[in-house]
């Protein structure tokens, strides 16, 4: 009895000692998953066929575009830097790709090319980027503001308004399964297992101690120049997946398809857990940040609130969730 006595008080120290040297920087998105679970318990109660197969593929549908973008953005996030330019980048992705496969005709080789190109021209836009900012040295914030428009008006200039049509097995194919499981599933895991490998590489502990701090970074060796760029490119690269999902989703093009992208990926990273002064998160928070976004819609949309309080609605949530990390964060 007494040395059972003893040994709790025991017990309870060793519990709080765990719970002090607990540290949060290494599980930024941890408050993103408890509202997360919030909502989607909130989404159950309004709509009582959430958790059907049938409804949870199309919401990872409706999210994933904004999922990847959001992991993108969170690379450039993390290196002290922001990108602007996101949205811009996933419209001229998508009116691109859409021209080009209605242009060769709808083939088998065009669909390819499309797709293929569709990729190549959202890592040059991410290089472009990185290339002003790191290189030149220009502000982040002003140059992805520029470079957007640019890229917006080139996605102007190939498509003036919202049009063509892809072939049938493009959108049935992303629409389909592939061994069973739905195409959007694998998208979203292959996605995951690229930036899981990342995460475990020495870009991203050279990324983290980039946006950590960047003097003493170079001043230690790393090769800061490139860390950036890669970020940059990396960003461009997810923003083109996300346009070709839309693609996929849409079967045609729309030149102001990806406006809404820029802000909601930046405010998804930051529902995430990672801070936007660099070196602190990963994509984990940013993917259920950008499910959080989705699932705050749903909500709106299942209450079936009046229009004039939707905005204000969405708006008080994501406040408050911020709210929360912030609180966390400094305790």
């Amino acid at each position: 009895m007494t040395e059972h006595a003893k040994t709790a008080p025991s017990n309870h120290t060793s519990l709080t000692q765990r719970l002090r040297s607990f540290d949060l920087r290494r599980h930024t998105y941890l408050l993103s998953v408890v509202f997360f679970l919030i909502l989607c318990g909130i989404n159950i109660a309004l709509q009582p066929s959430f958790l059907q197969p049938g409804v949870m593929v199309s919401n990872l549908s409706t999210f994933l575009p904004l999922i990847l973008v959001s992991i993108g953005q969170t690379y450039v996030i993390l290196a002290s830097d922001i990108d602007l330019s996101v949205g811009s980048i996933v419209s001229l992705v998508n009116v691109a790709t859409v021209s080009i496969i209605e242009g060769m005709g709808g083939t088998g080789g065009a669909i390819a090319l499309g797709l293929t190109t569709g990729l190549g021209l959202g890592i040059a836009a991410g290089l472009f980027n990185g290339l002003c900012v790191a290189l030149l040295r220009f502000q982040p914030i002003v140059t992805t503001f520029a470079t957007g428009i640019i890229f917006a008006g080139l996605a102007l200039w190939i498509l003036p308004q919202a049009g063509k049509q892809v072939p049938a097995t493009v959108w049935q194919t992303y629409g389909g399964s592939i061994l069973g499981v739905q195409t959007v599933i694998w998208v979203l895991t292959l996605a995951v297992i690229f930036a899981l490998v990342l995460a475990r590489t020495r870009f991203h502990h050279a990324l983290l101690a980039t946006g950590g701090q960047m003097q003493s970074a170079f001043q230690t060796g790393l090769h800061v120049l490139r860390v950036r760029i890669t970020a940059y490119a990396l960003s461009g690269l997810f923003s083109a997946l996300a346009a070709l999902c839309l693609v996929g989703e849409t079967a045609s093009g729309d030149p102001l398809l990806g406006t809404g992208y820029t802000l909601s990926s930046i405010s998804a990273v930051v529902l995430g857990g990672t801070a936007l002064s660099g070196g602190i998160g990963g994509f984990i928070g940013s993917v259920f940040g950008a499910m959080i976004l989705g699932l705050i819609d749903n909500v709106i949309f299942f209450a079936r609130l009046p229009f004039e309080y939707q905005g204000l609605v969405q708006g008080l949530i994501v406040l408050l969730a911020l709210a929360g990390g912030v609180f966390v964060s400094r305790r």
